[in-house]
């Protein structure tokens, strides 16, 4: 079940540089939030905080909060293992594992969960294919490697692999920027469908691709270079389009800097 995300003053630190400063924002269940800005401001940042990926970069610490549906992901009593599981995560590369078969690659996660029913895993699998709108291309090629597919069929089965753990909250950075525009217009119209089932949030430096498919829009700036990444201004993709709050994110999605 798709679960609210919010962020309170969350701050986010490598070592003694201080990335982003005081974010806060709420994700609504079953929506796509676009993060736009420059680069360097810090939307991936944020975005893999949410999972606790961020985690994973020495030196980095994460303060404020983070709250599913209320619960802390950051919390003493929260669990990273069971955190990435519930906030699945699709990087800009696809990045399909290399020496396992497209039914490995999907049923991965499962794997380690150590699930073995085998009607279980057969149902998840197609489940996980169709609604990456990918059963229909693979089906009777199941047991070839993932490695074997397109650069977009690999994305979509990243994204399967992704859904297959039935996570409430889908995690996308850049998830078009290695594709082609035909693989690009089936992974958006994936990305809508998803959120009918989760909370999707995706980093993308391309405007029309944030306003063809988020509901909201977030949008981050630096004030000046060494200095943190802040959120300047949020709200329905829509309106921050036609009439932003904010002289800076006018000029940013006019494309006069970034």
């Amino acid at each position: 079940m798709a679960k609210q995300v919010e962020l309170r003053e969350l701050d986010v630190h490598y070592g003694s540089f201080q990335a982003v400063a005081g974010v806060d924002l709420v994700v609504p269940p079953c929506s796509v939030t676009a993060f736009i800005g420059p680069s360097g401001c810090g939307k991936s940042t944020v975005l893999r905080s949410i999972n606790r990926m961020i985690e994973v970069i020495p030196g980095a610490r994460v303060g404020g909060k983070i709250l599913l549906d209320g619960e802390d992901v950051y919390g003493p009593k929260a669990d990273a293992v069971e955190v990435r599981r519930t906030v699945g995560m699709v990087f800009q590369r696809p990045n399909p594992f290399p020496t396992m078969s497209i039914r490995q690659n999907v049923l991965a996660g499962l794997a380690l969960q150590g699930v073995r029913d085998k009607a279980l895993l057969a149902d998840v699998l197609e489940r996980s294919l169709r609604q990456a709108n990918l059963w229909h291309e693979v089906k009777d090629r199941l047991d070839k490697p993932g490695a074997g597919l397109s650069g977009g069929q690999q994305q979509r089965l990243c994204i399967a692999r992704a859904i297959a753990v039935s996570p409430a909250v889908v995690l996308m950075d850049e998830p078009c920027s290695a594709l082609d525009p035909i693989s690009t217009e089936a992974v958006e119209k994936l990305i809508v469908e998803l959120k009918q089932e989760f909370t999707v949030v995706i980093v993308t430096h391309n405007m029309a691709q944030a306003a063809r498919v988020s509901d909201q829009t977030a949008f981050f700036n630096l004030e000046a270079i060494g200095k943190p990444g802040r959120l300047v201004e949020a709200g329905p993709t829509a309106k921050l389009f036609a009439e932003p709050s904010e002289q800076a994110t006018q000029d940013y999605i006019e494309g006069r800097f970034g």
